[in-house]
């Protein structure tokens, strides 16, 4: 059995005081938690990235996103574009929809819409997402 298993069976069976006692000799600073369960699993952690190594890149990317990340506020999450002109084709029970891409919207049936999705529910009389409905999105890895 490896030194680092050897370890990582050793803390499992650990108190609070023991699992602080190894965090400070292995890591040479005060843990970070004082709850047994979360302080063990941060121990197993710290002690296999220190012994199998860190991914540098990596942690450099998360740090980058951290940085970019405001405390209170919501991530602004890209969404899809398409451009003005297309247009997007969809058949749904024996009768095939088309509806142009505009600027700041589609034009289905004559009509100025904001989303897909109202489209789609218009259609189908149901909600759908309407980027999914019309095919623009891929279907999840089973």
């Amino acid at each position: 059995m490896s030194e680092l298993q050897e370890l990582l069976d050793q803390i499992e069976g650990l108190g609070v005081d023991g699992l602080r006692a190894i965090w400070r000799e292995r890591l040479g600073e005060p843990p970070p938690v004082r709850a047994p369960d979360i302080l063990r699993r941060a121990l197993a952690e710290e002690l296999q990235l220190s012994t199998l190594s860190r991914d540098t890149d990596l942690d450099r990317q998360l740090g980058k996103l951290v940085a970019r990340h405001k405390a209170g506020r919501k991530p602004k999450v890209a969404t899809a574009s398409y451009k003005t002109g297309s247009t997007l084709t969809r058949d749904w029970q024996g009768q095939r929809y088309r509806v142009e891409v505009v600027q700041g919207g589609y034009v289905w049936n004559g009509e100025k819409h904001a989303s897909l999705s109202k489209i789609a529910r218009e259609i189908t009389g149901v909600r759908w997402n309407g980027p999914r409905f019309f095919g623009l999105r891929e279907e999840a890895v089973r």
